[in-house]
């Protein structure tokens, strides 16, 4: 998401540590890699030209007000990350943050913060 950084608003990115050159799984909140990378996205035929840098940036747009022949699609995808949140709920104890990191990390990934569970 740096290539298109101008297009969202800076408060936005207030405090973000974003990587410019490649996936660094230190960034993330939970220090651990919960993706696959871009590549394997547009072999699956999951990136649509609108939003070539997925499933966020379709997010961050939708936020703004865009509404596009996308929608229903991203937004079912969202619904279904629930059986995540189901996971996490079933096999944590509350607060413990190390428990299913990776999907702990896809969630935040999902605009869905655990840390609450």
């Amino acid at each position: 998401m740096t290539d298109c950084r101008g297009e969202f608003p800076d408060s936005w990115f207030e405090g973000a540590r974003l990587c410019r050159e490649r996936h660094d799984p230190e960034l993330n909140y939970f220090g651990v890699n919960a993706s696959k990378p871009l590549s394997y996205w547009r072999l699956k035929g999951w990136i649509y030209h609108e939003d070539p840098r997925g499933w966020f940036q379709w997010y961050c747009r939708y936020y703004m007000g865009r509404r596009c022949f996308d929608d229903e699609r991203q937004i079912s995808r969202w619904k279904a990350m629930t059986r995540h949140i189901a996971q996490v709920r079933k096999h944590c104890d509350q607060g413990d943050l190390y428990c299913r990191r990776r999907q702990r990390q896809a969630l935040l990934h999902w605009a869905y913060d655990s840390r609450a569970l």
